[in-house]
């Protein structure tokens, strides 16, 4: 078996990538293994913890990384994914090696406003369509042929 390390990046690493680390590493099997890392590593969004832990997933020992420092480990893997915007994405080391790269936008939890329970609602929102673009990522990533084609999974 093939064993592939994905890597998904966010601004802070406190949010989205969290989440999209722990959806693959939970459905990927052990055929896909996922890393999280952030552009300005911050603090974990305890919302993002909070809604994690509704659906049986505790986040809340993640350490934030700098996606620098596994750039200069000389950290290896066959995609890299973005989960911010595409400016911030664009300022995103280039690993070695034959990666793929990709872009799945989705909304900054930190950036949401209102009352606590519709910033948790916003939140849980984020998490489902997370959870759903990393289910089609590991459908598409099961064939060879995702690895071999030049463009980017639709996000």
């Amino acid at each position: 078996m093939i064993q592939r390390k994905i890597l998904f990046v966010c601004i802070h690493n406190s949010a989205r990538s969290q989440m999209a680390e722990a959806f693959l590493n939970q459905m990927g099997g052990e055929a896909l293994i996922a890393e999280s890392a952030g552009l300005e590593p911050g603090k974990l969004n305890s919302n993002v913890v909070k809604v994690m832990q509704e659906i049986g997933i505790d986040i809340s020992k993640n350490p934030t990384k700098d996606v620098f420092d596994l750039f200069r480990q000389g950290k290896v893997y066959q995609a890299v994914v973005t989960v911010c915007d595409a400016a911030s994405a664009e300022t995103c080391p280039i690993f070695p090696g034959m990666v793929k790269r990709l872009g799945w936008s989705f909304a900054d939890p930190s950036s949401f406003t209102g009352t606590p329970e519709e910033i948790l609602e916003q939140t849980r929102k984020v998490r489902d369509e997370i959870k759903e673009t990393v289910k089609a990522f590991i459908d598409e990533a099961k064939h060879l042929v995702f690895w071999t084609k030049s463009e980017a999974v639709p996000s």
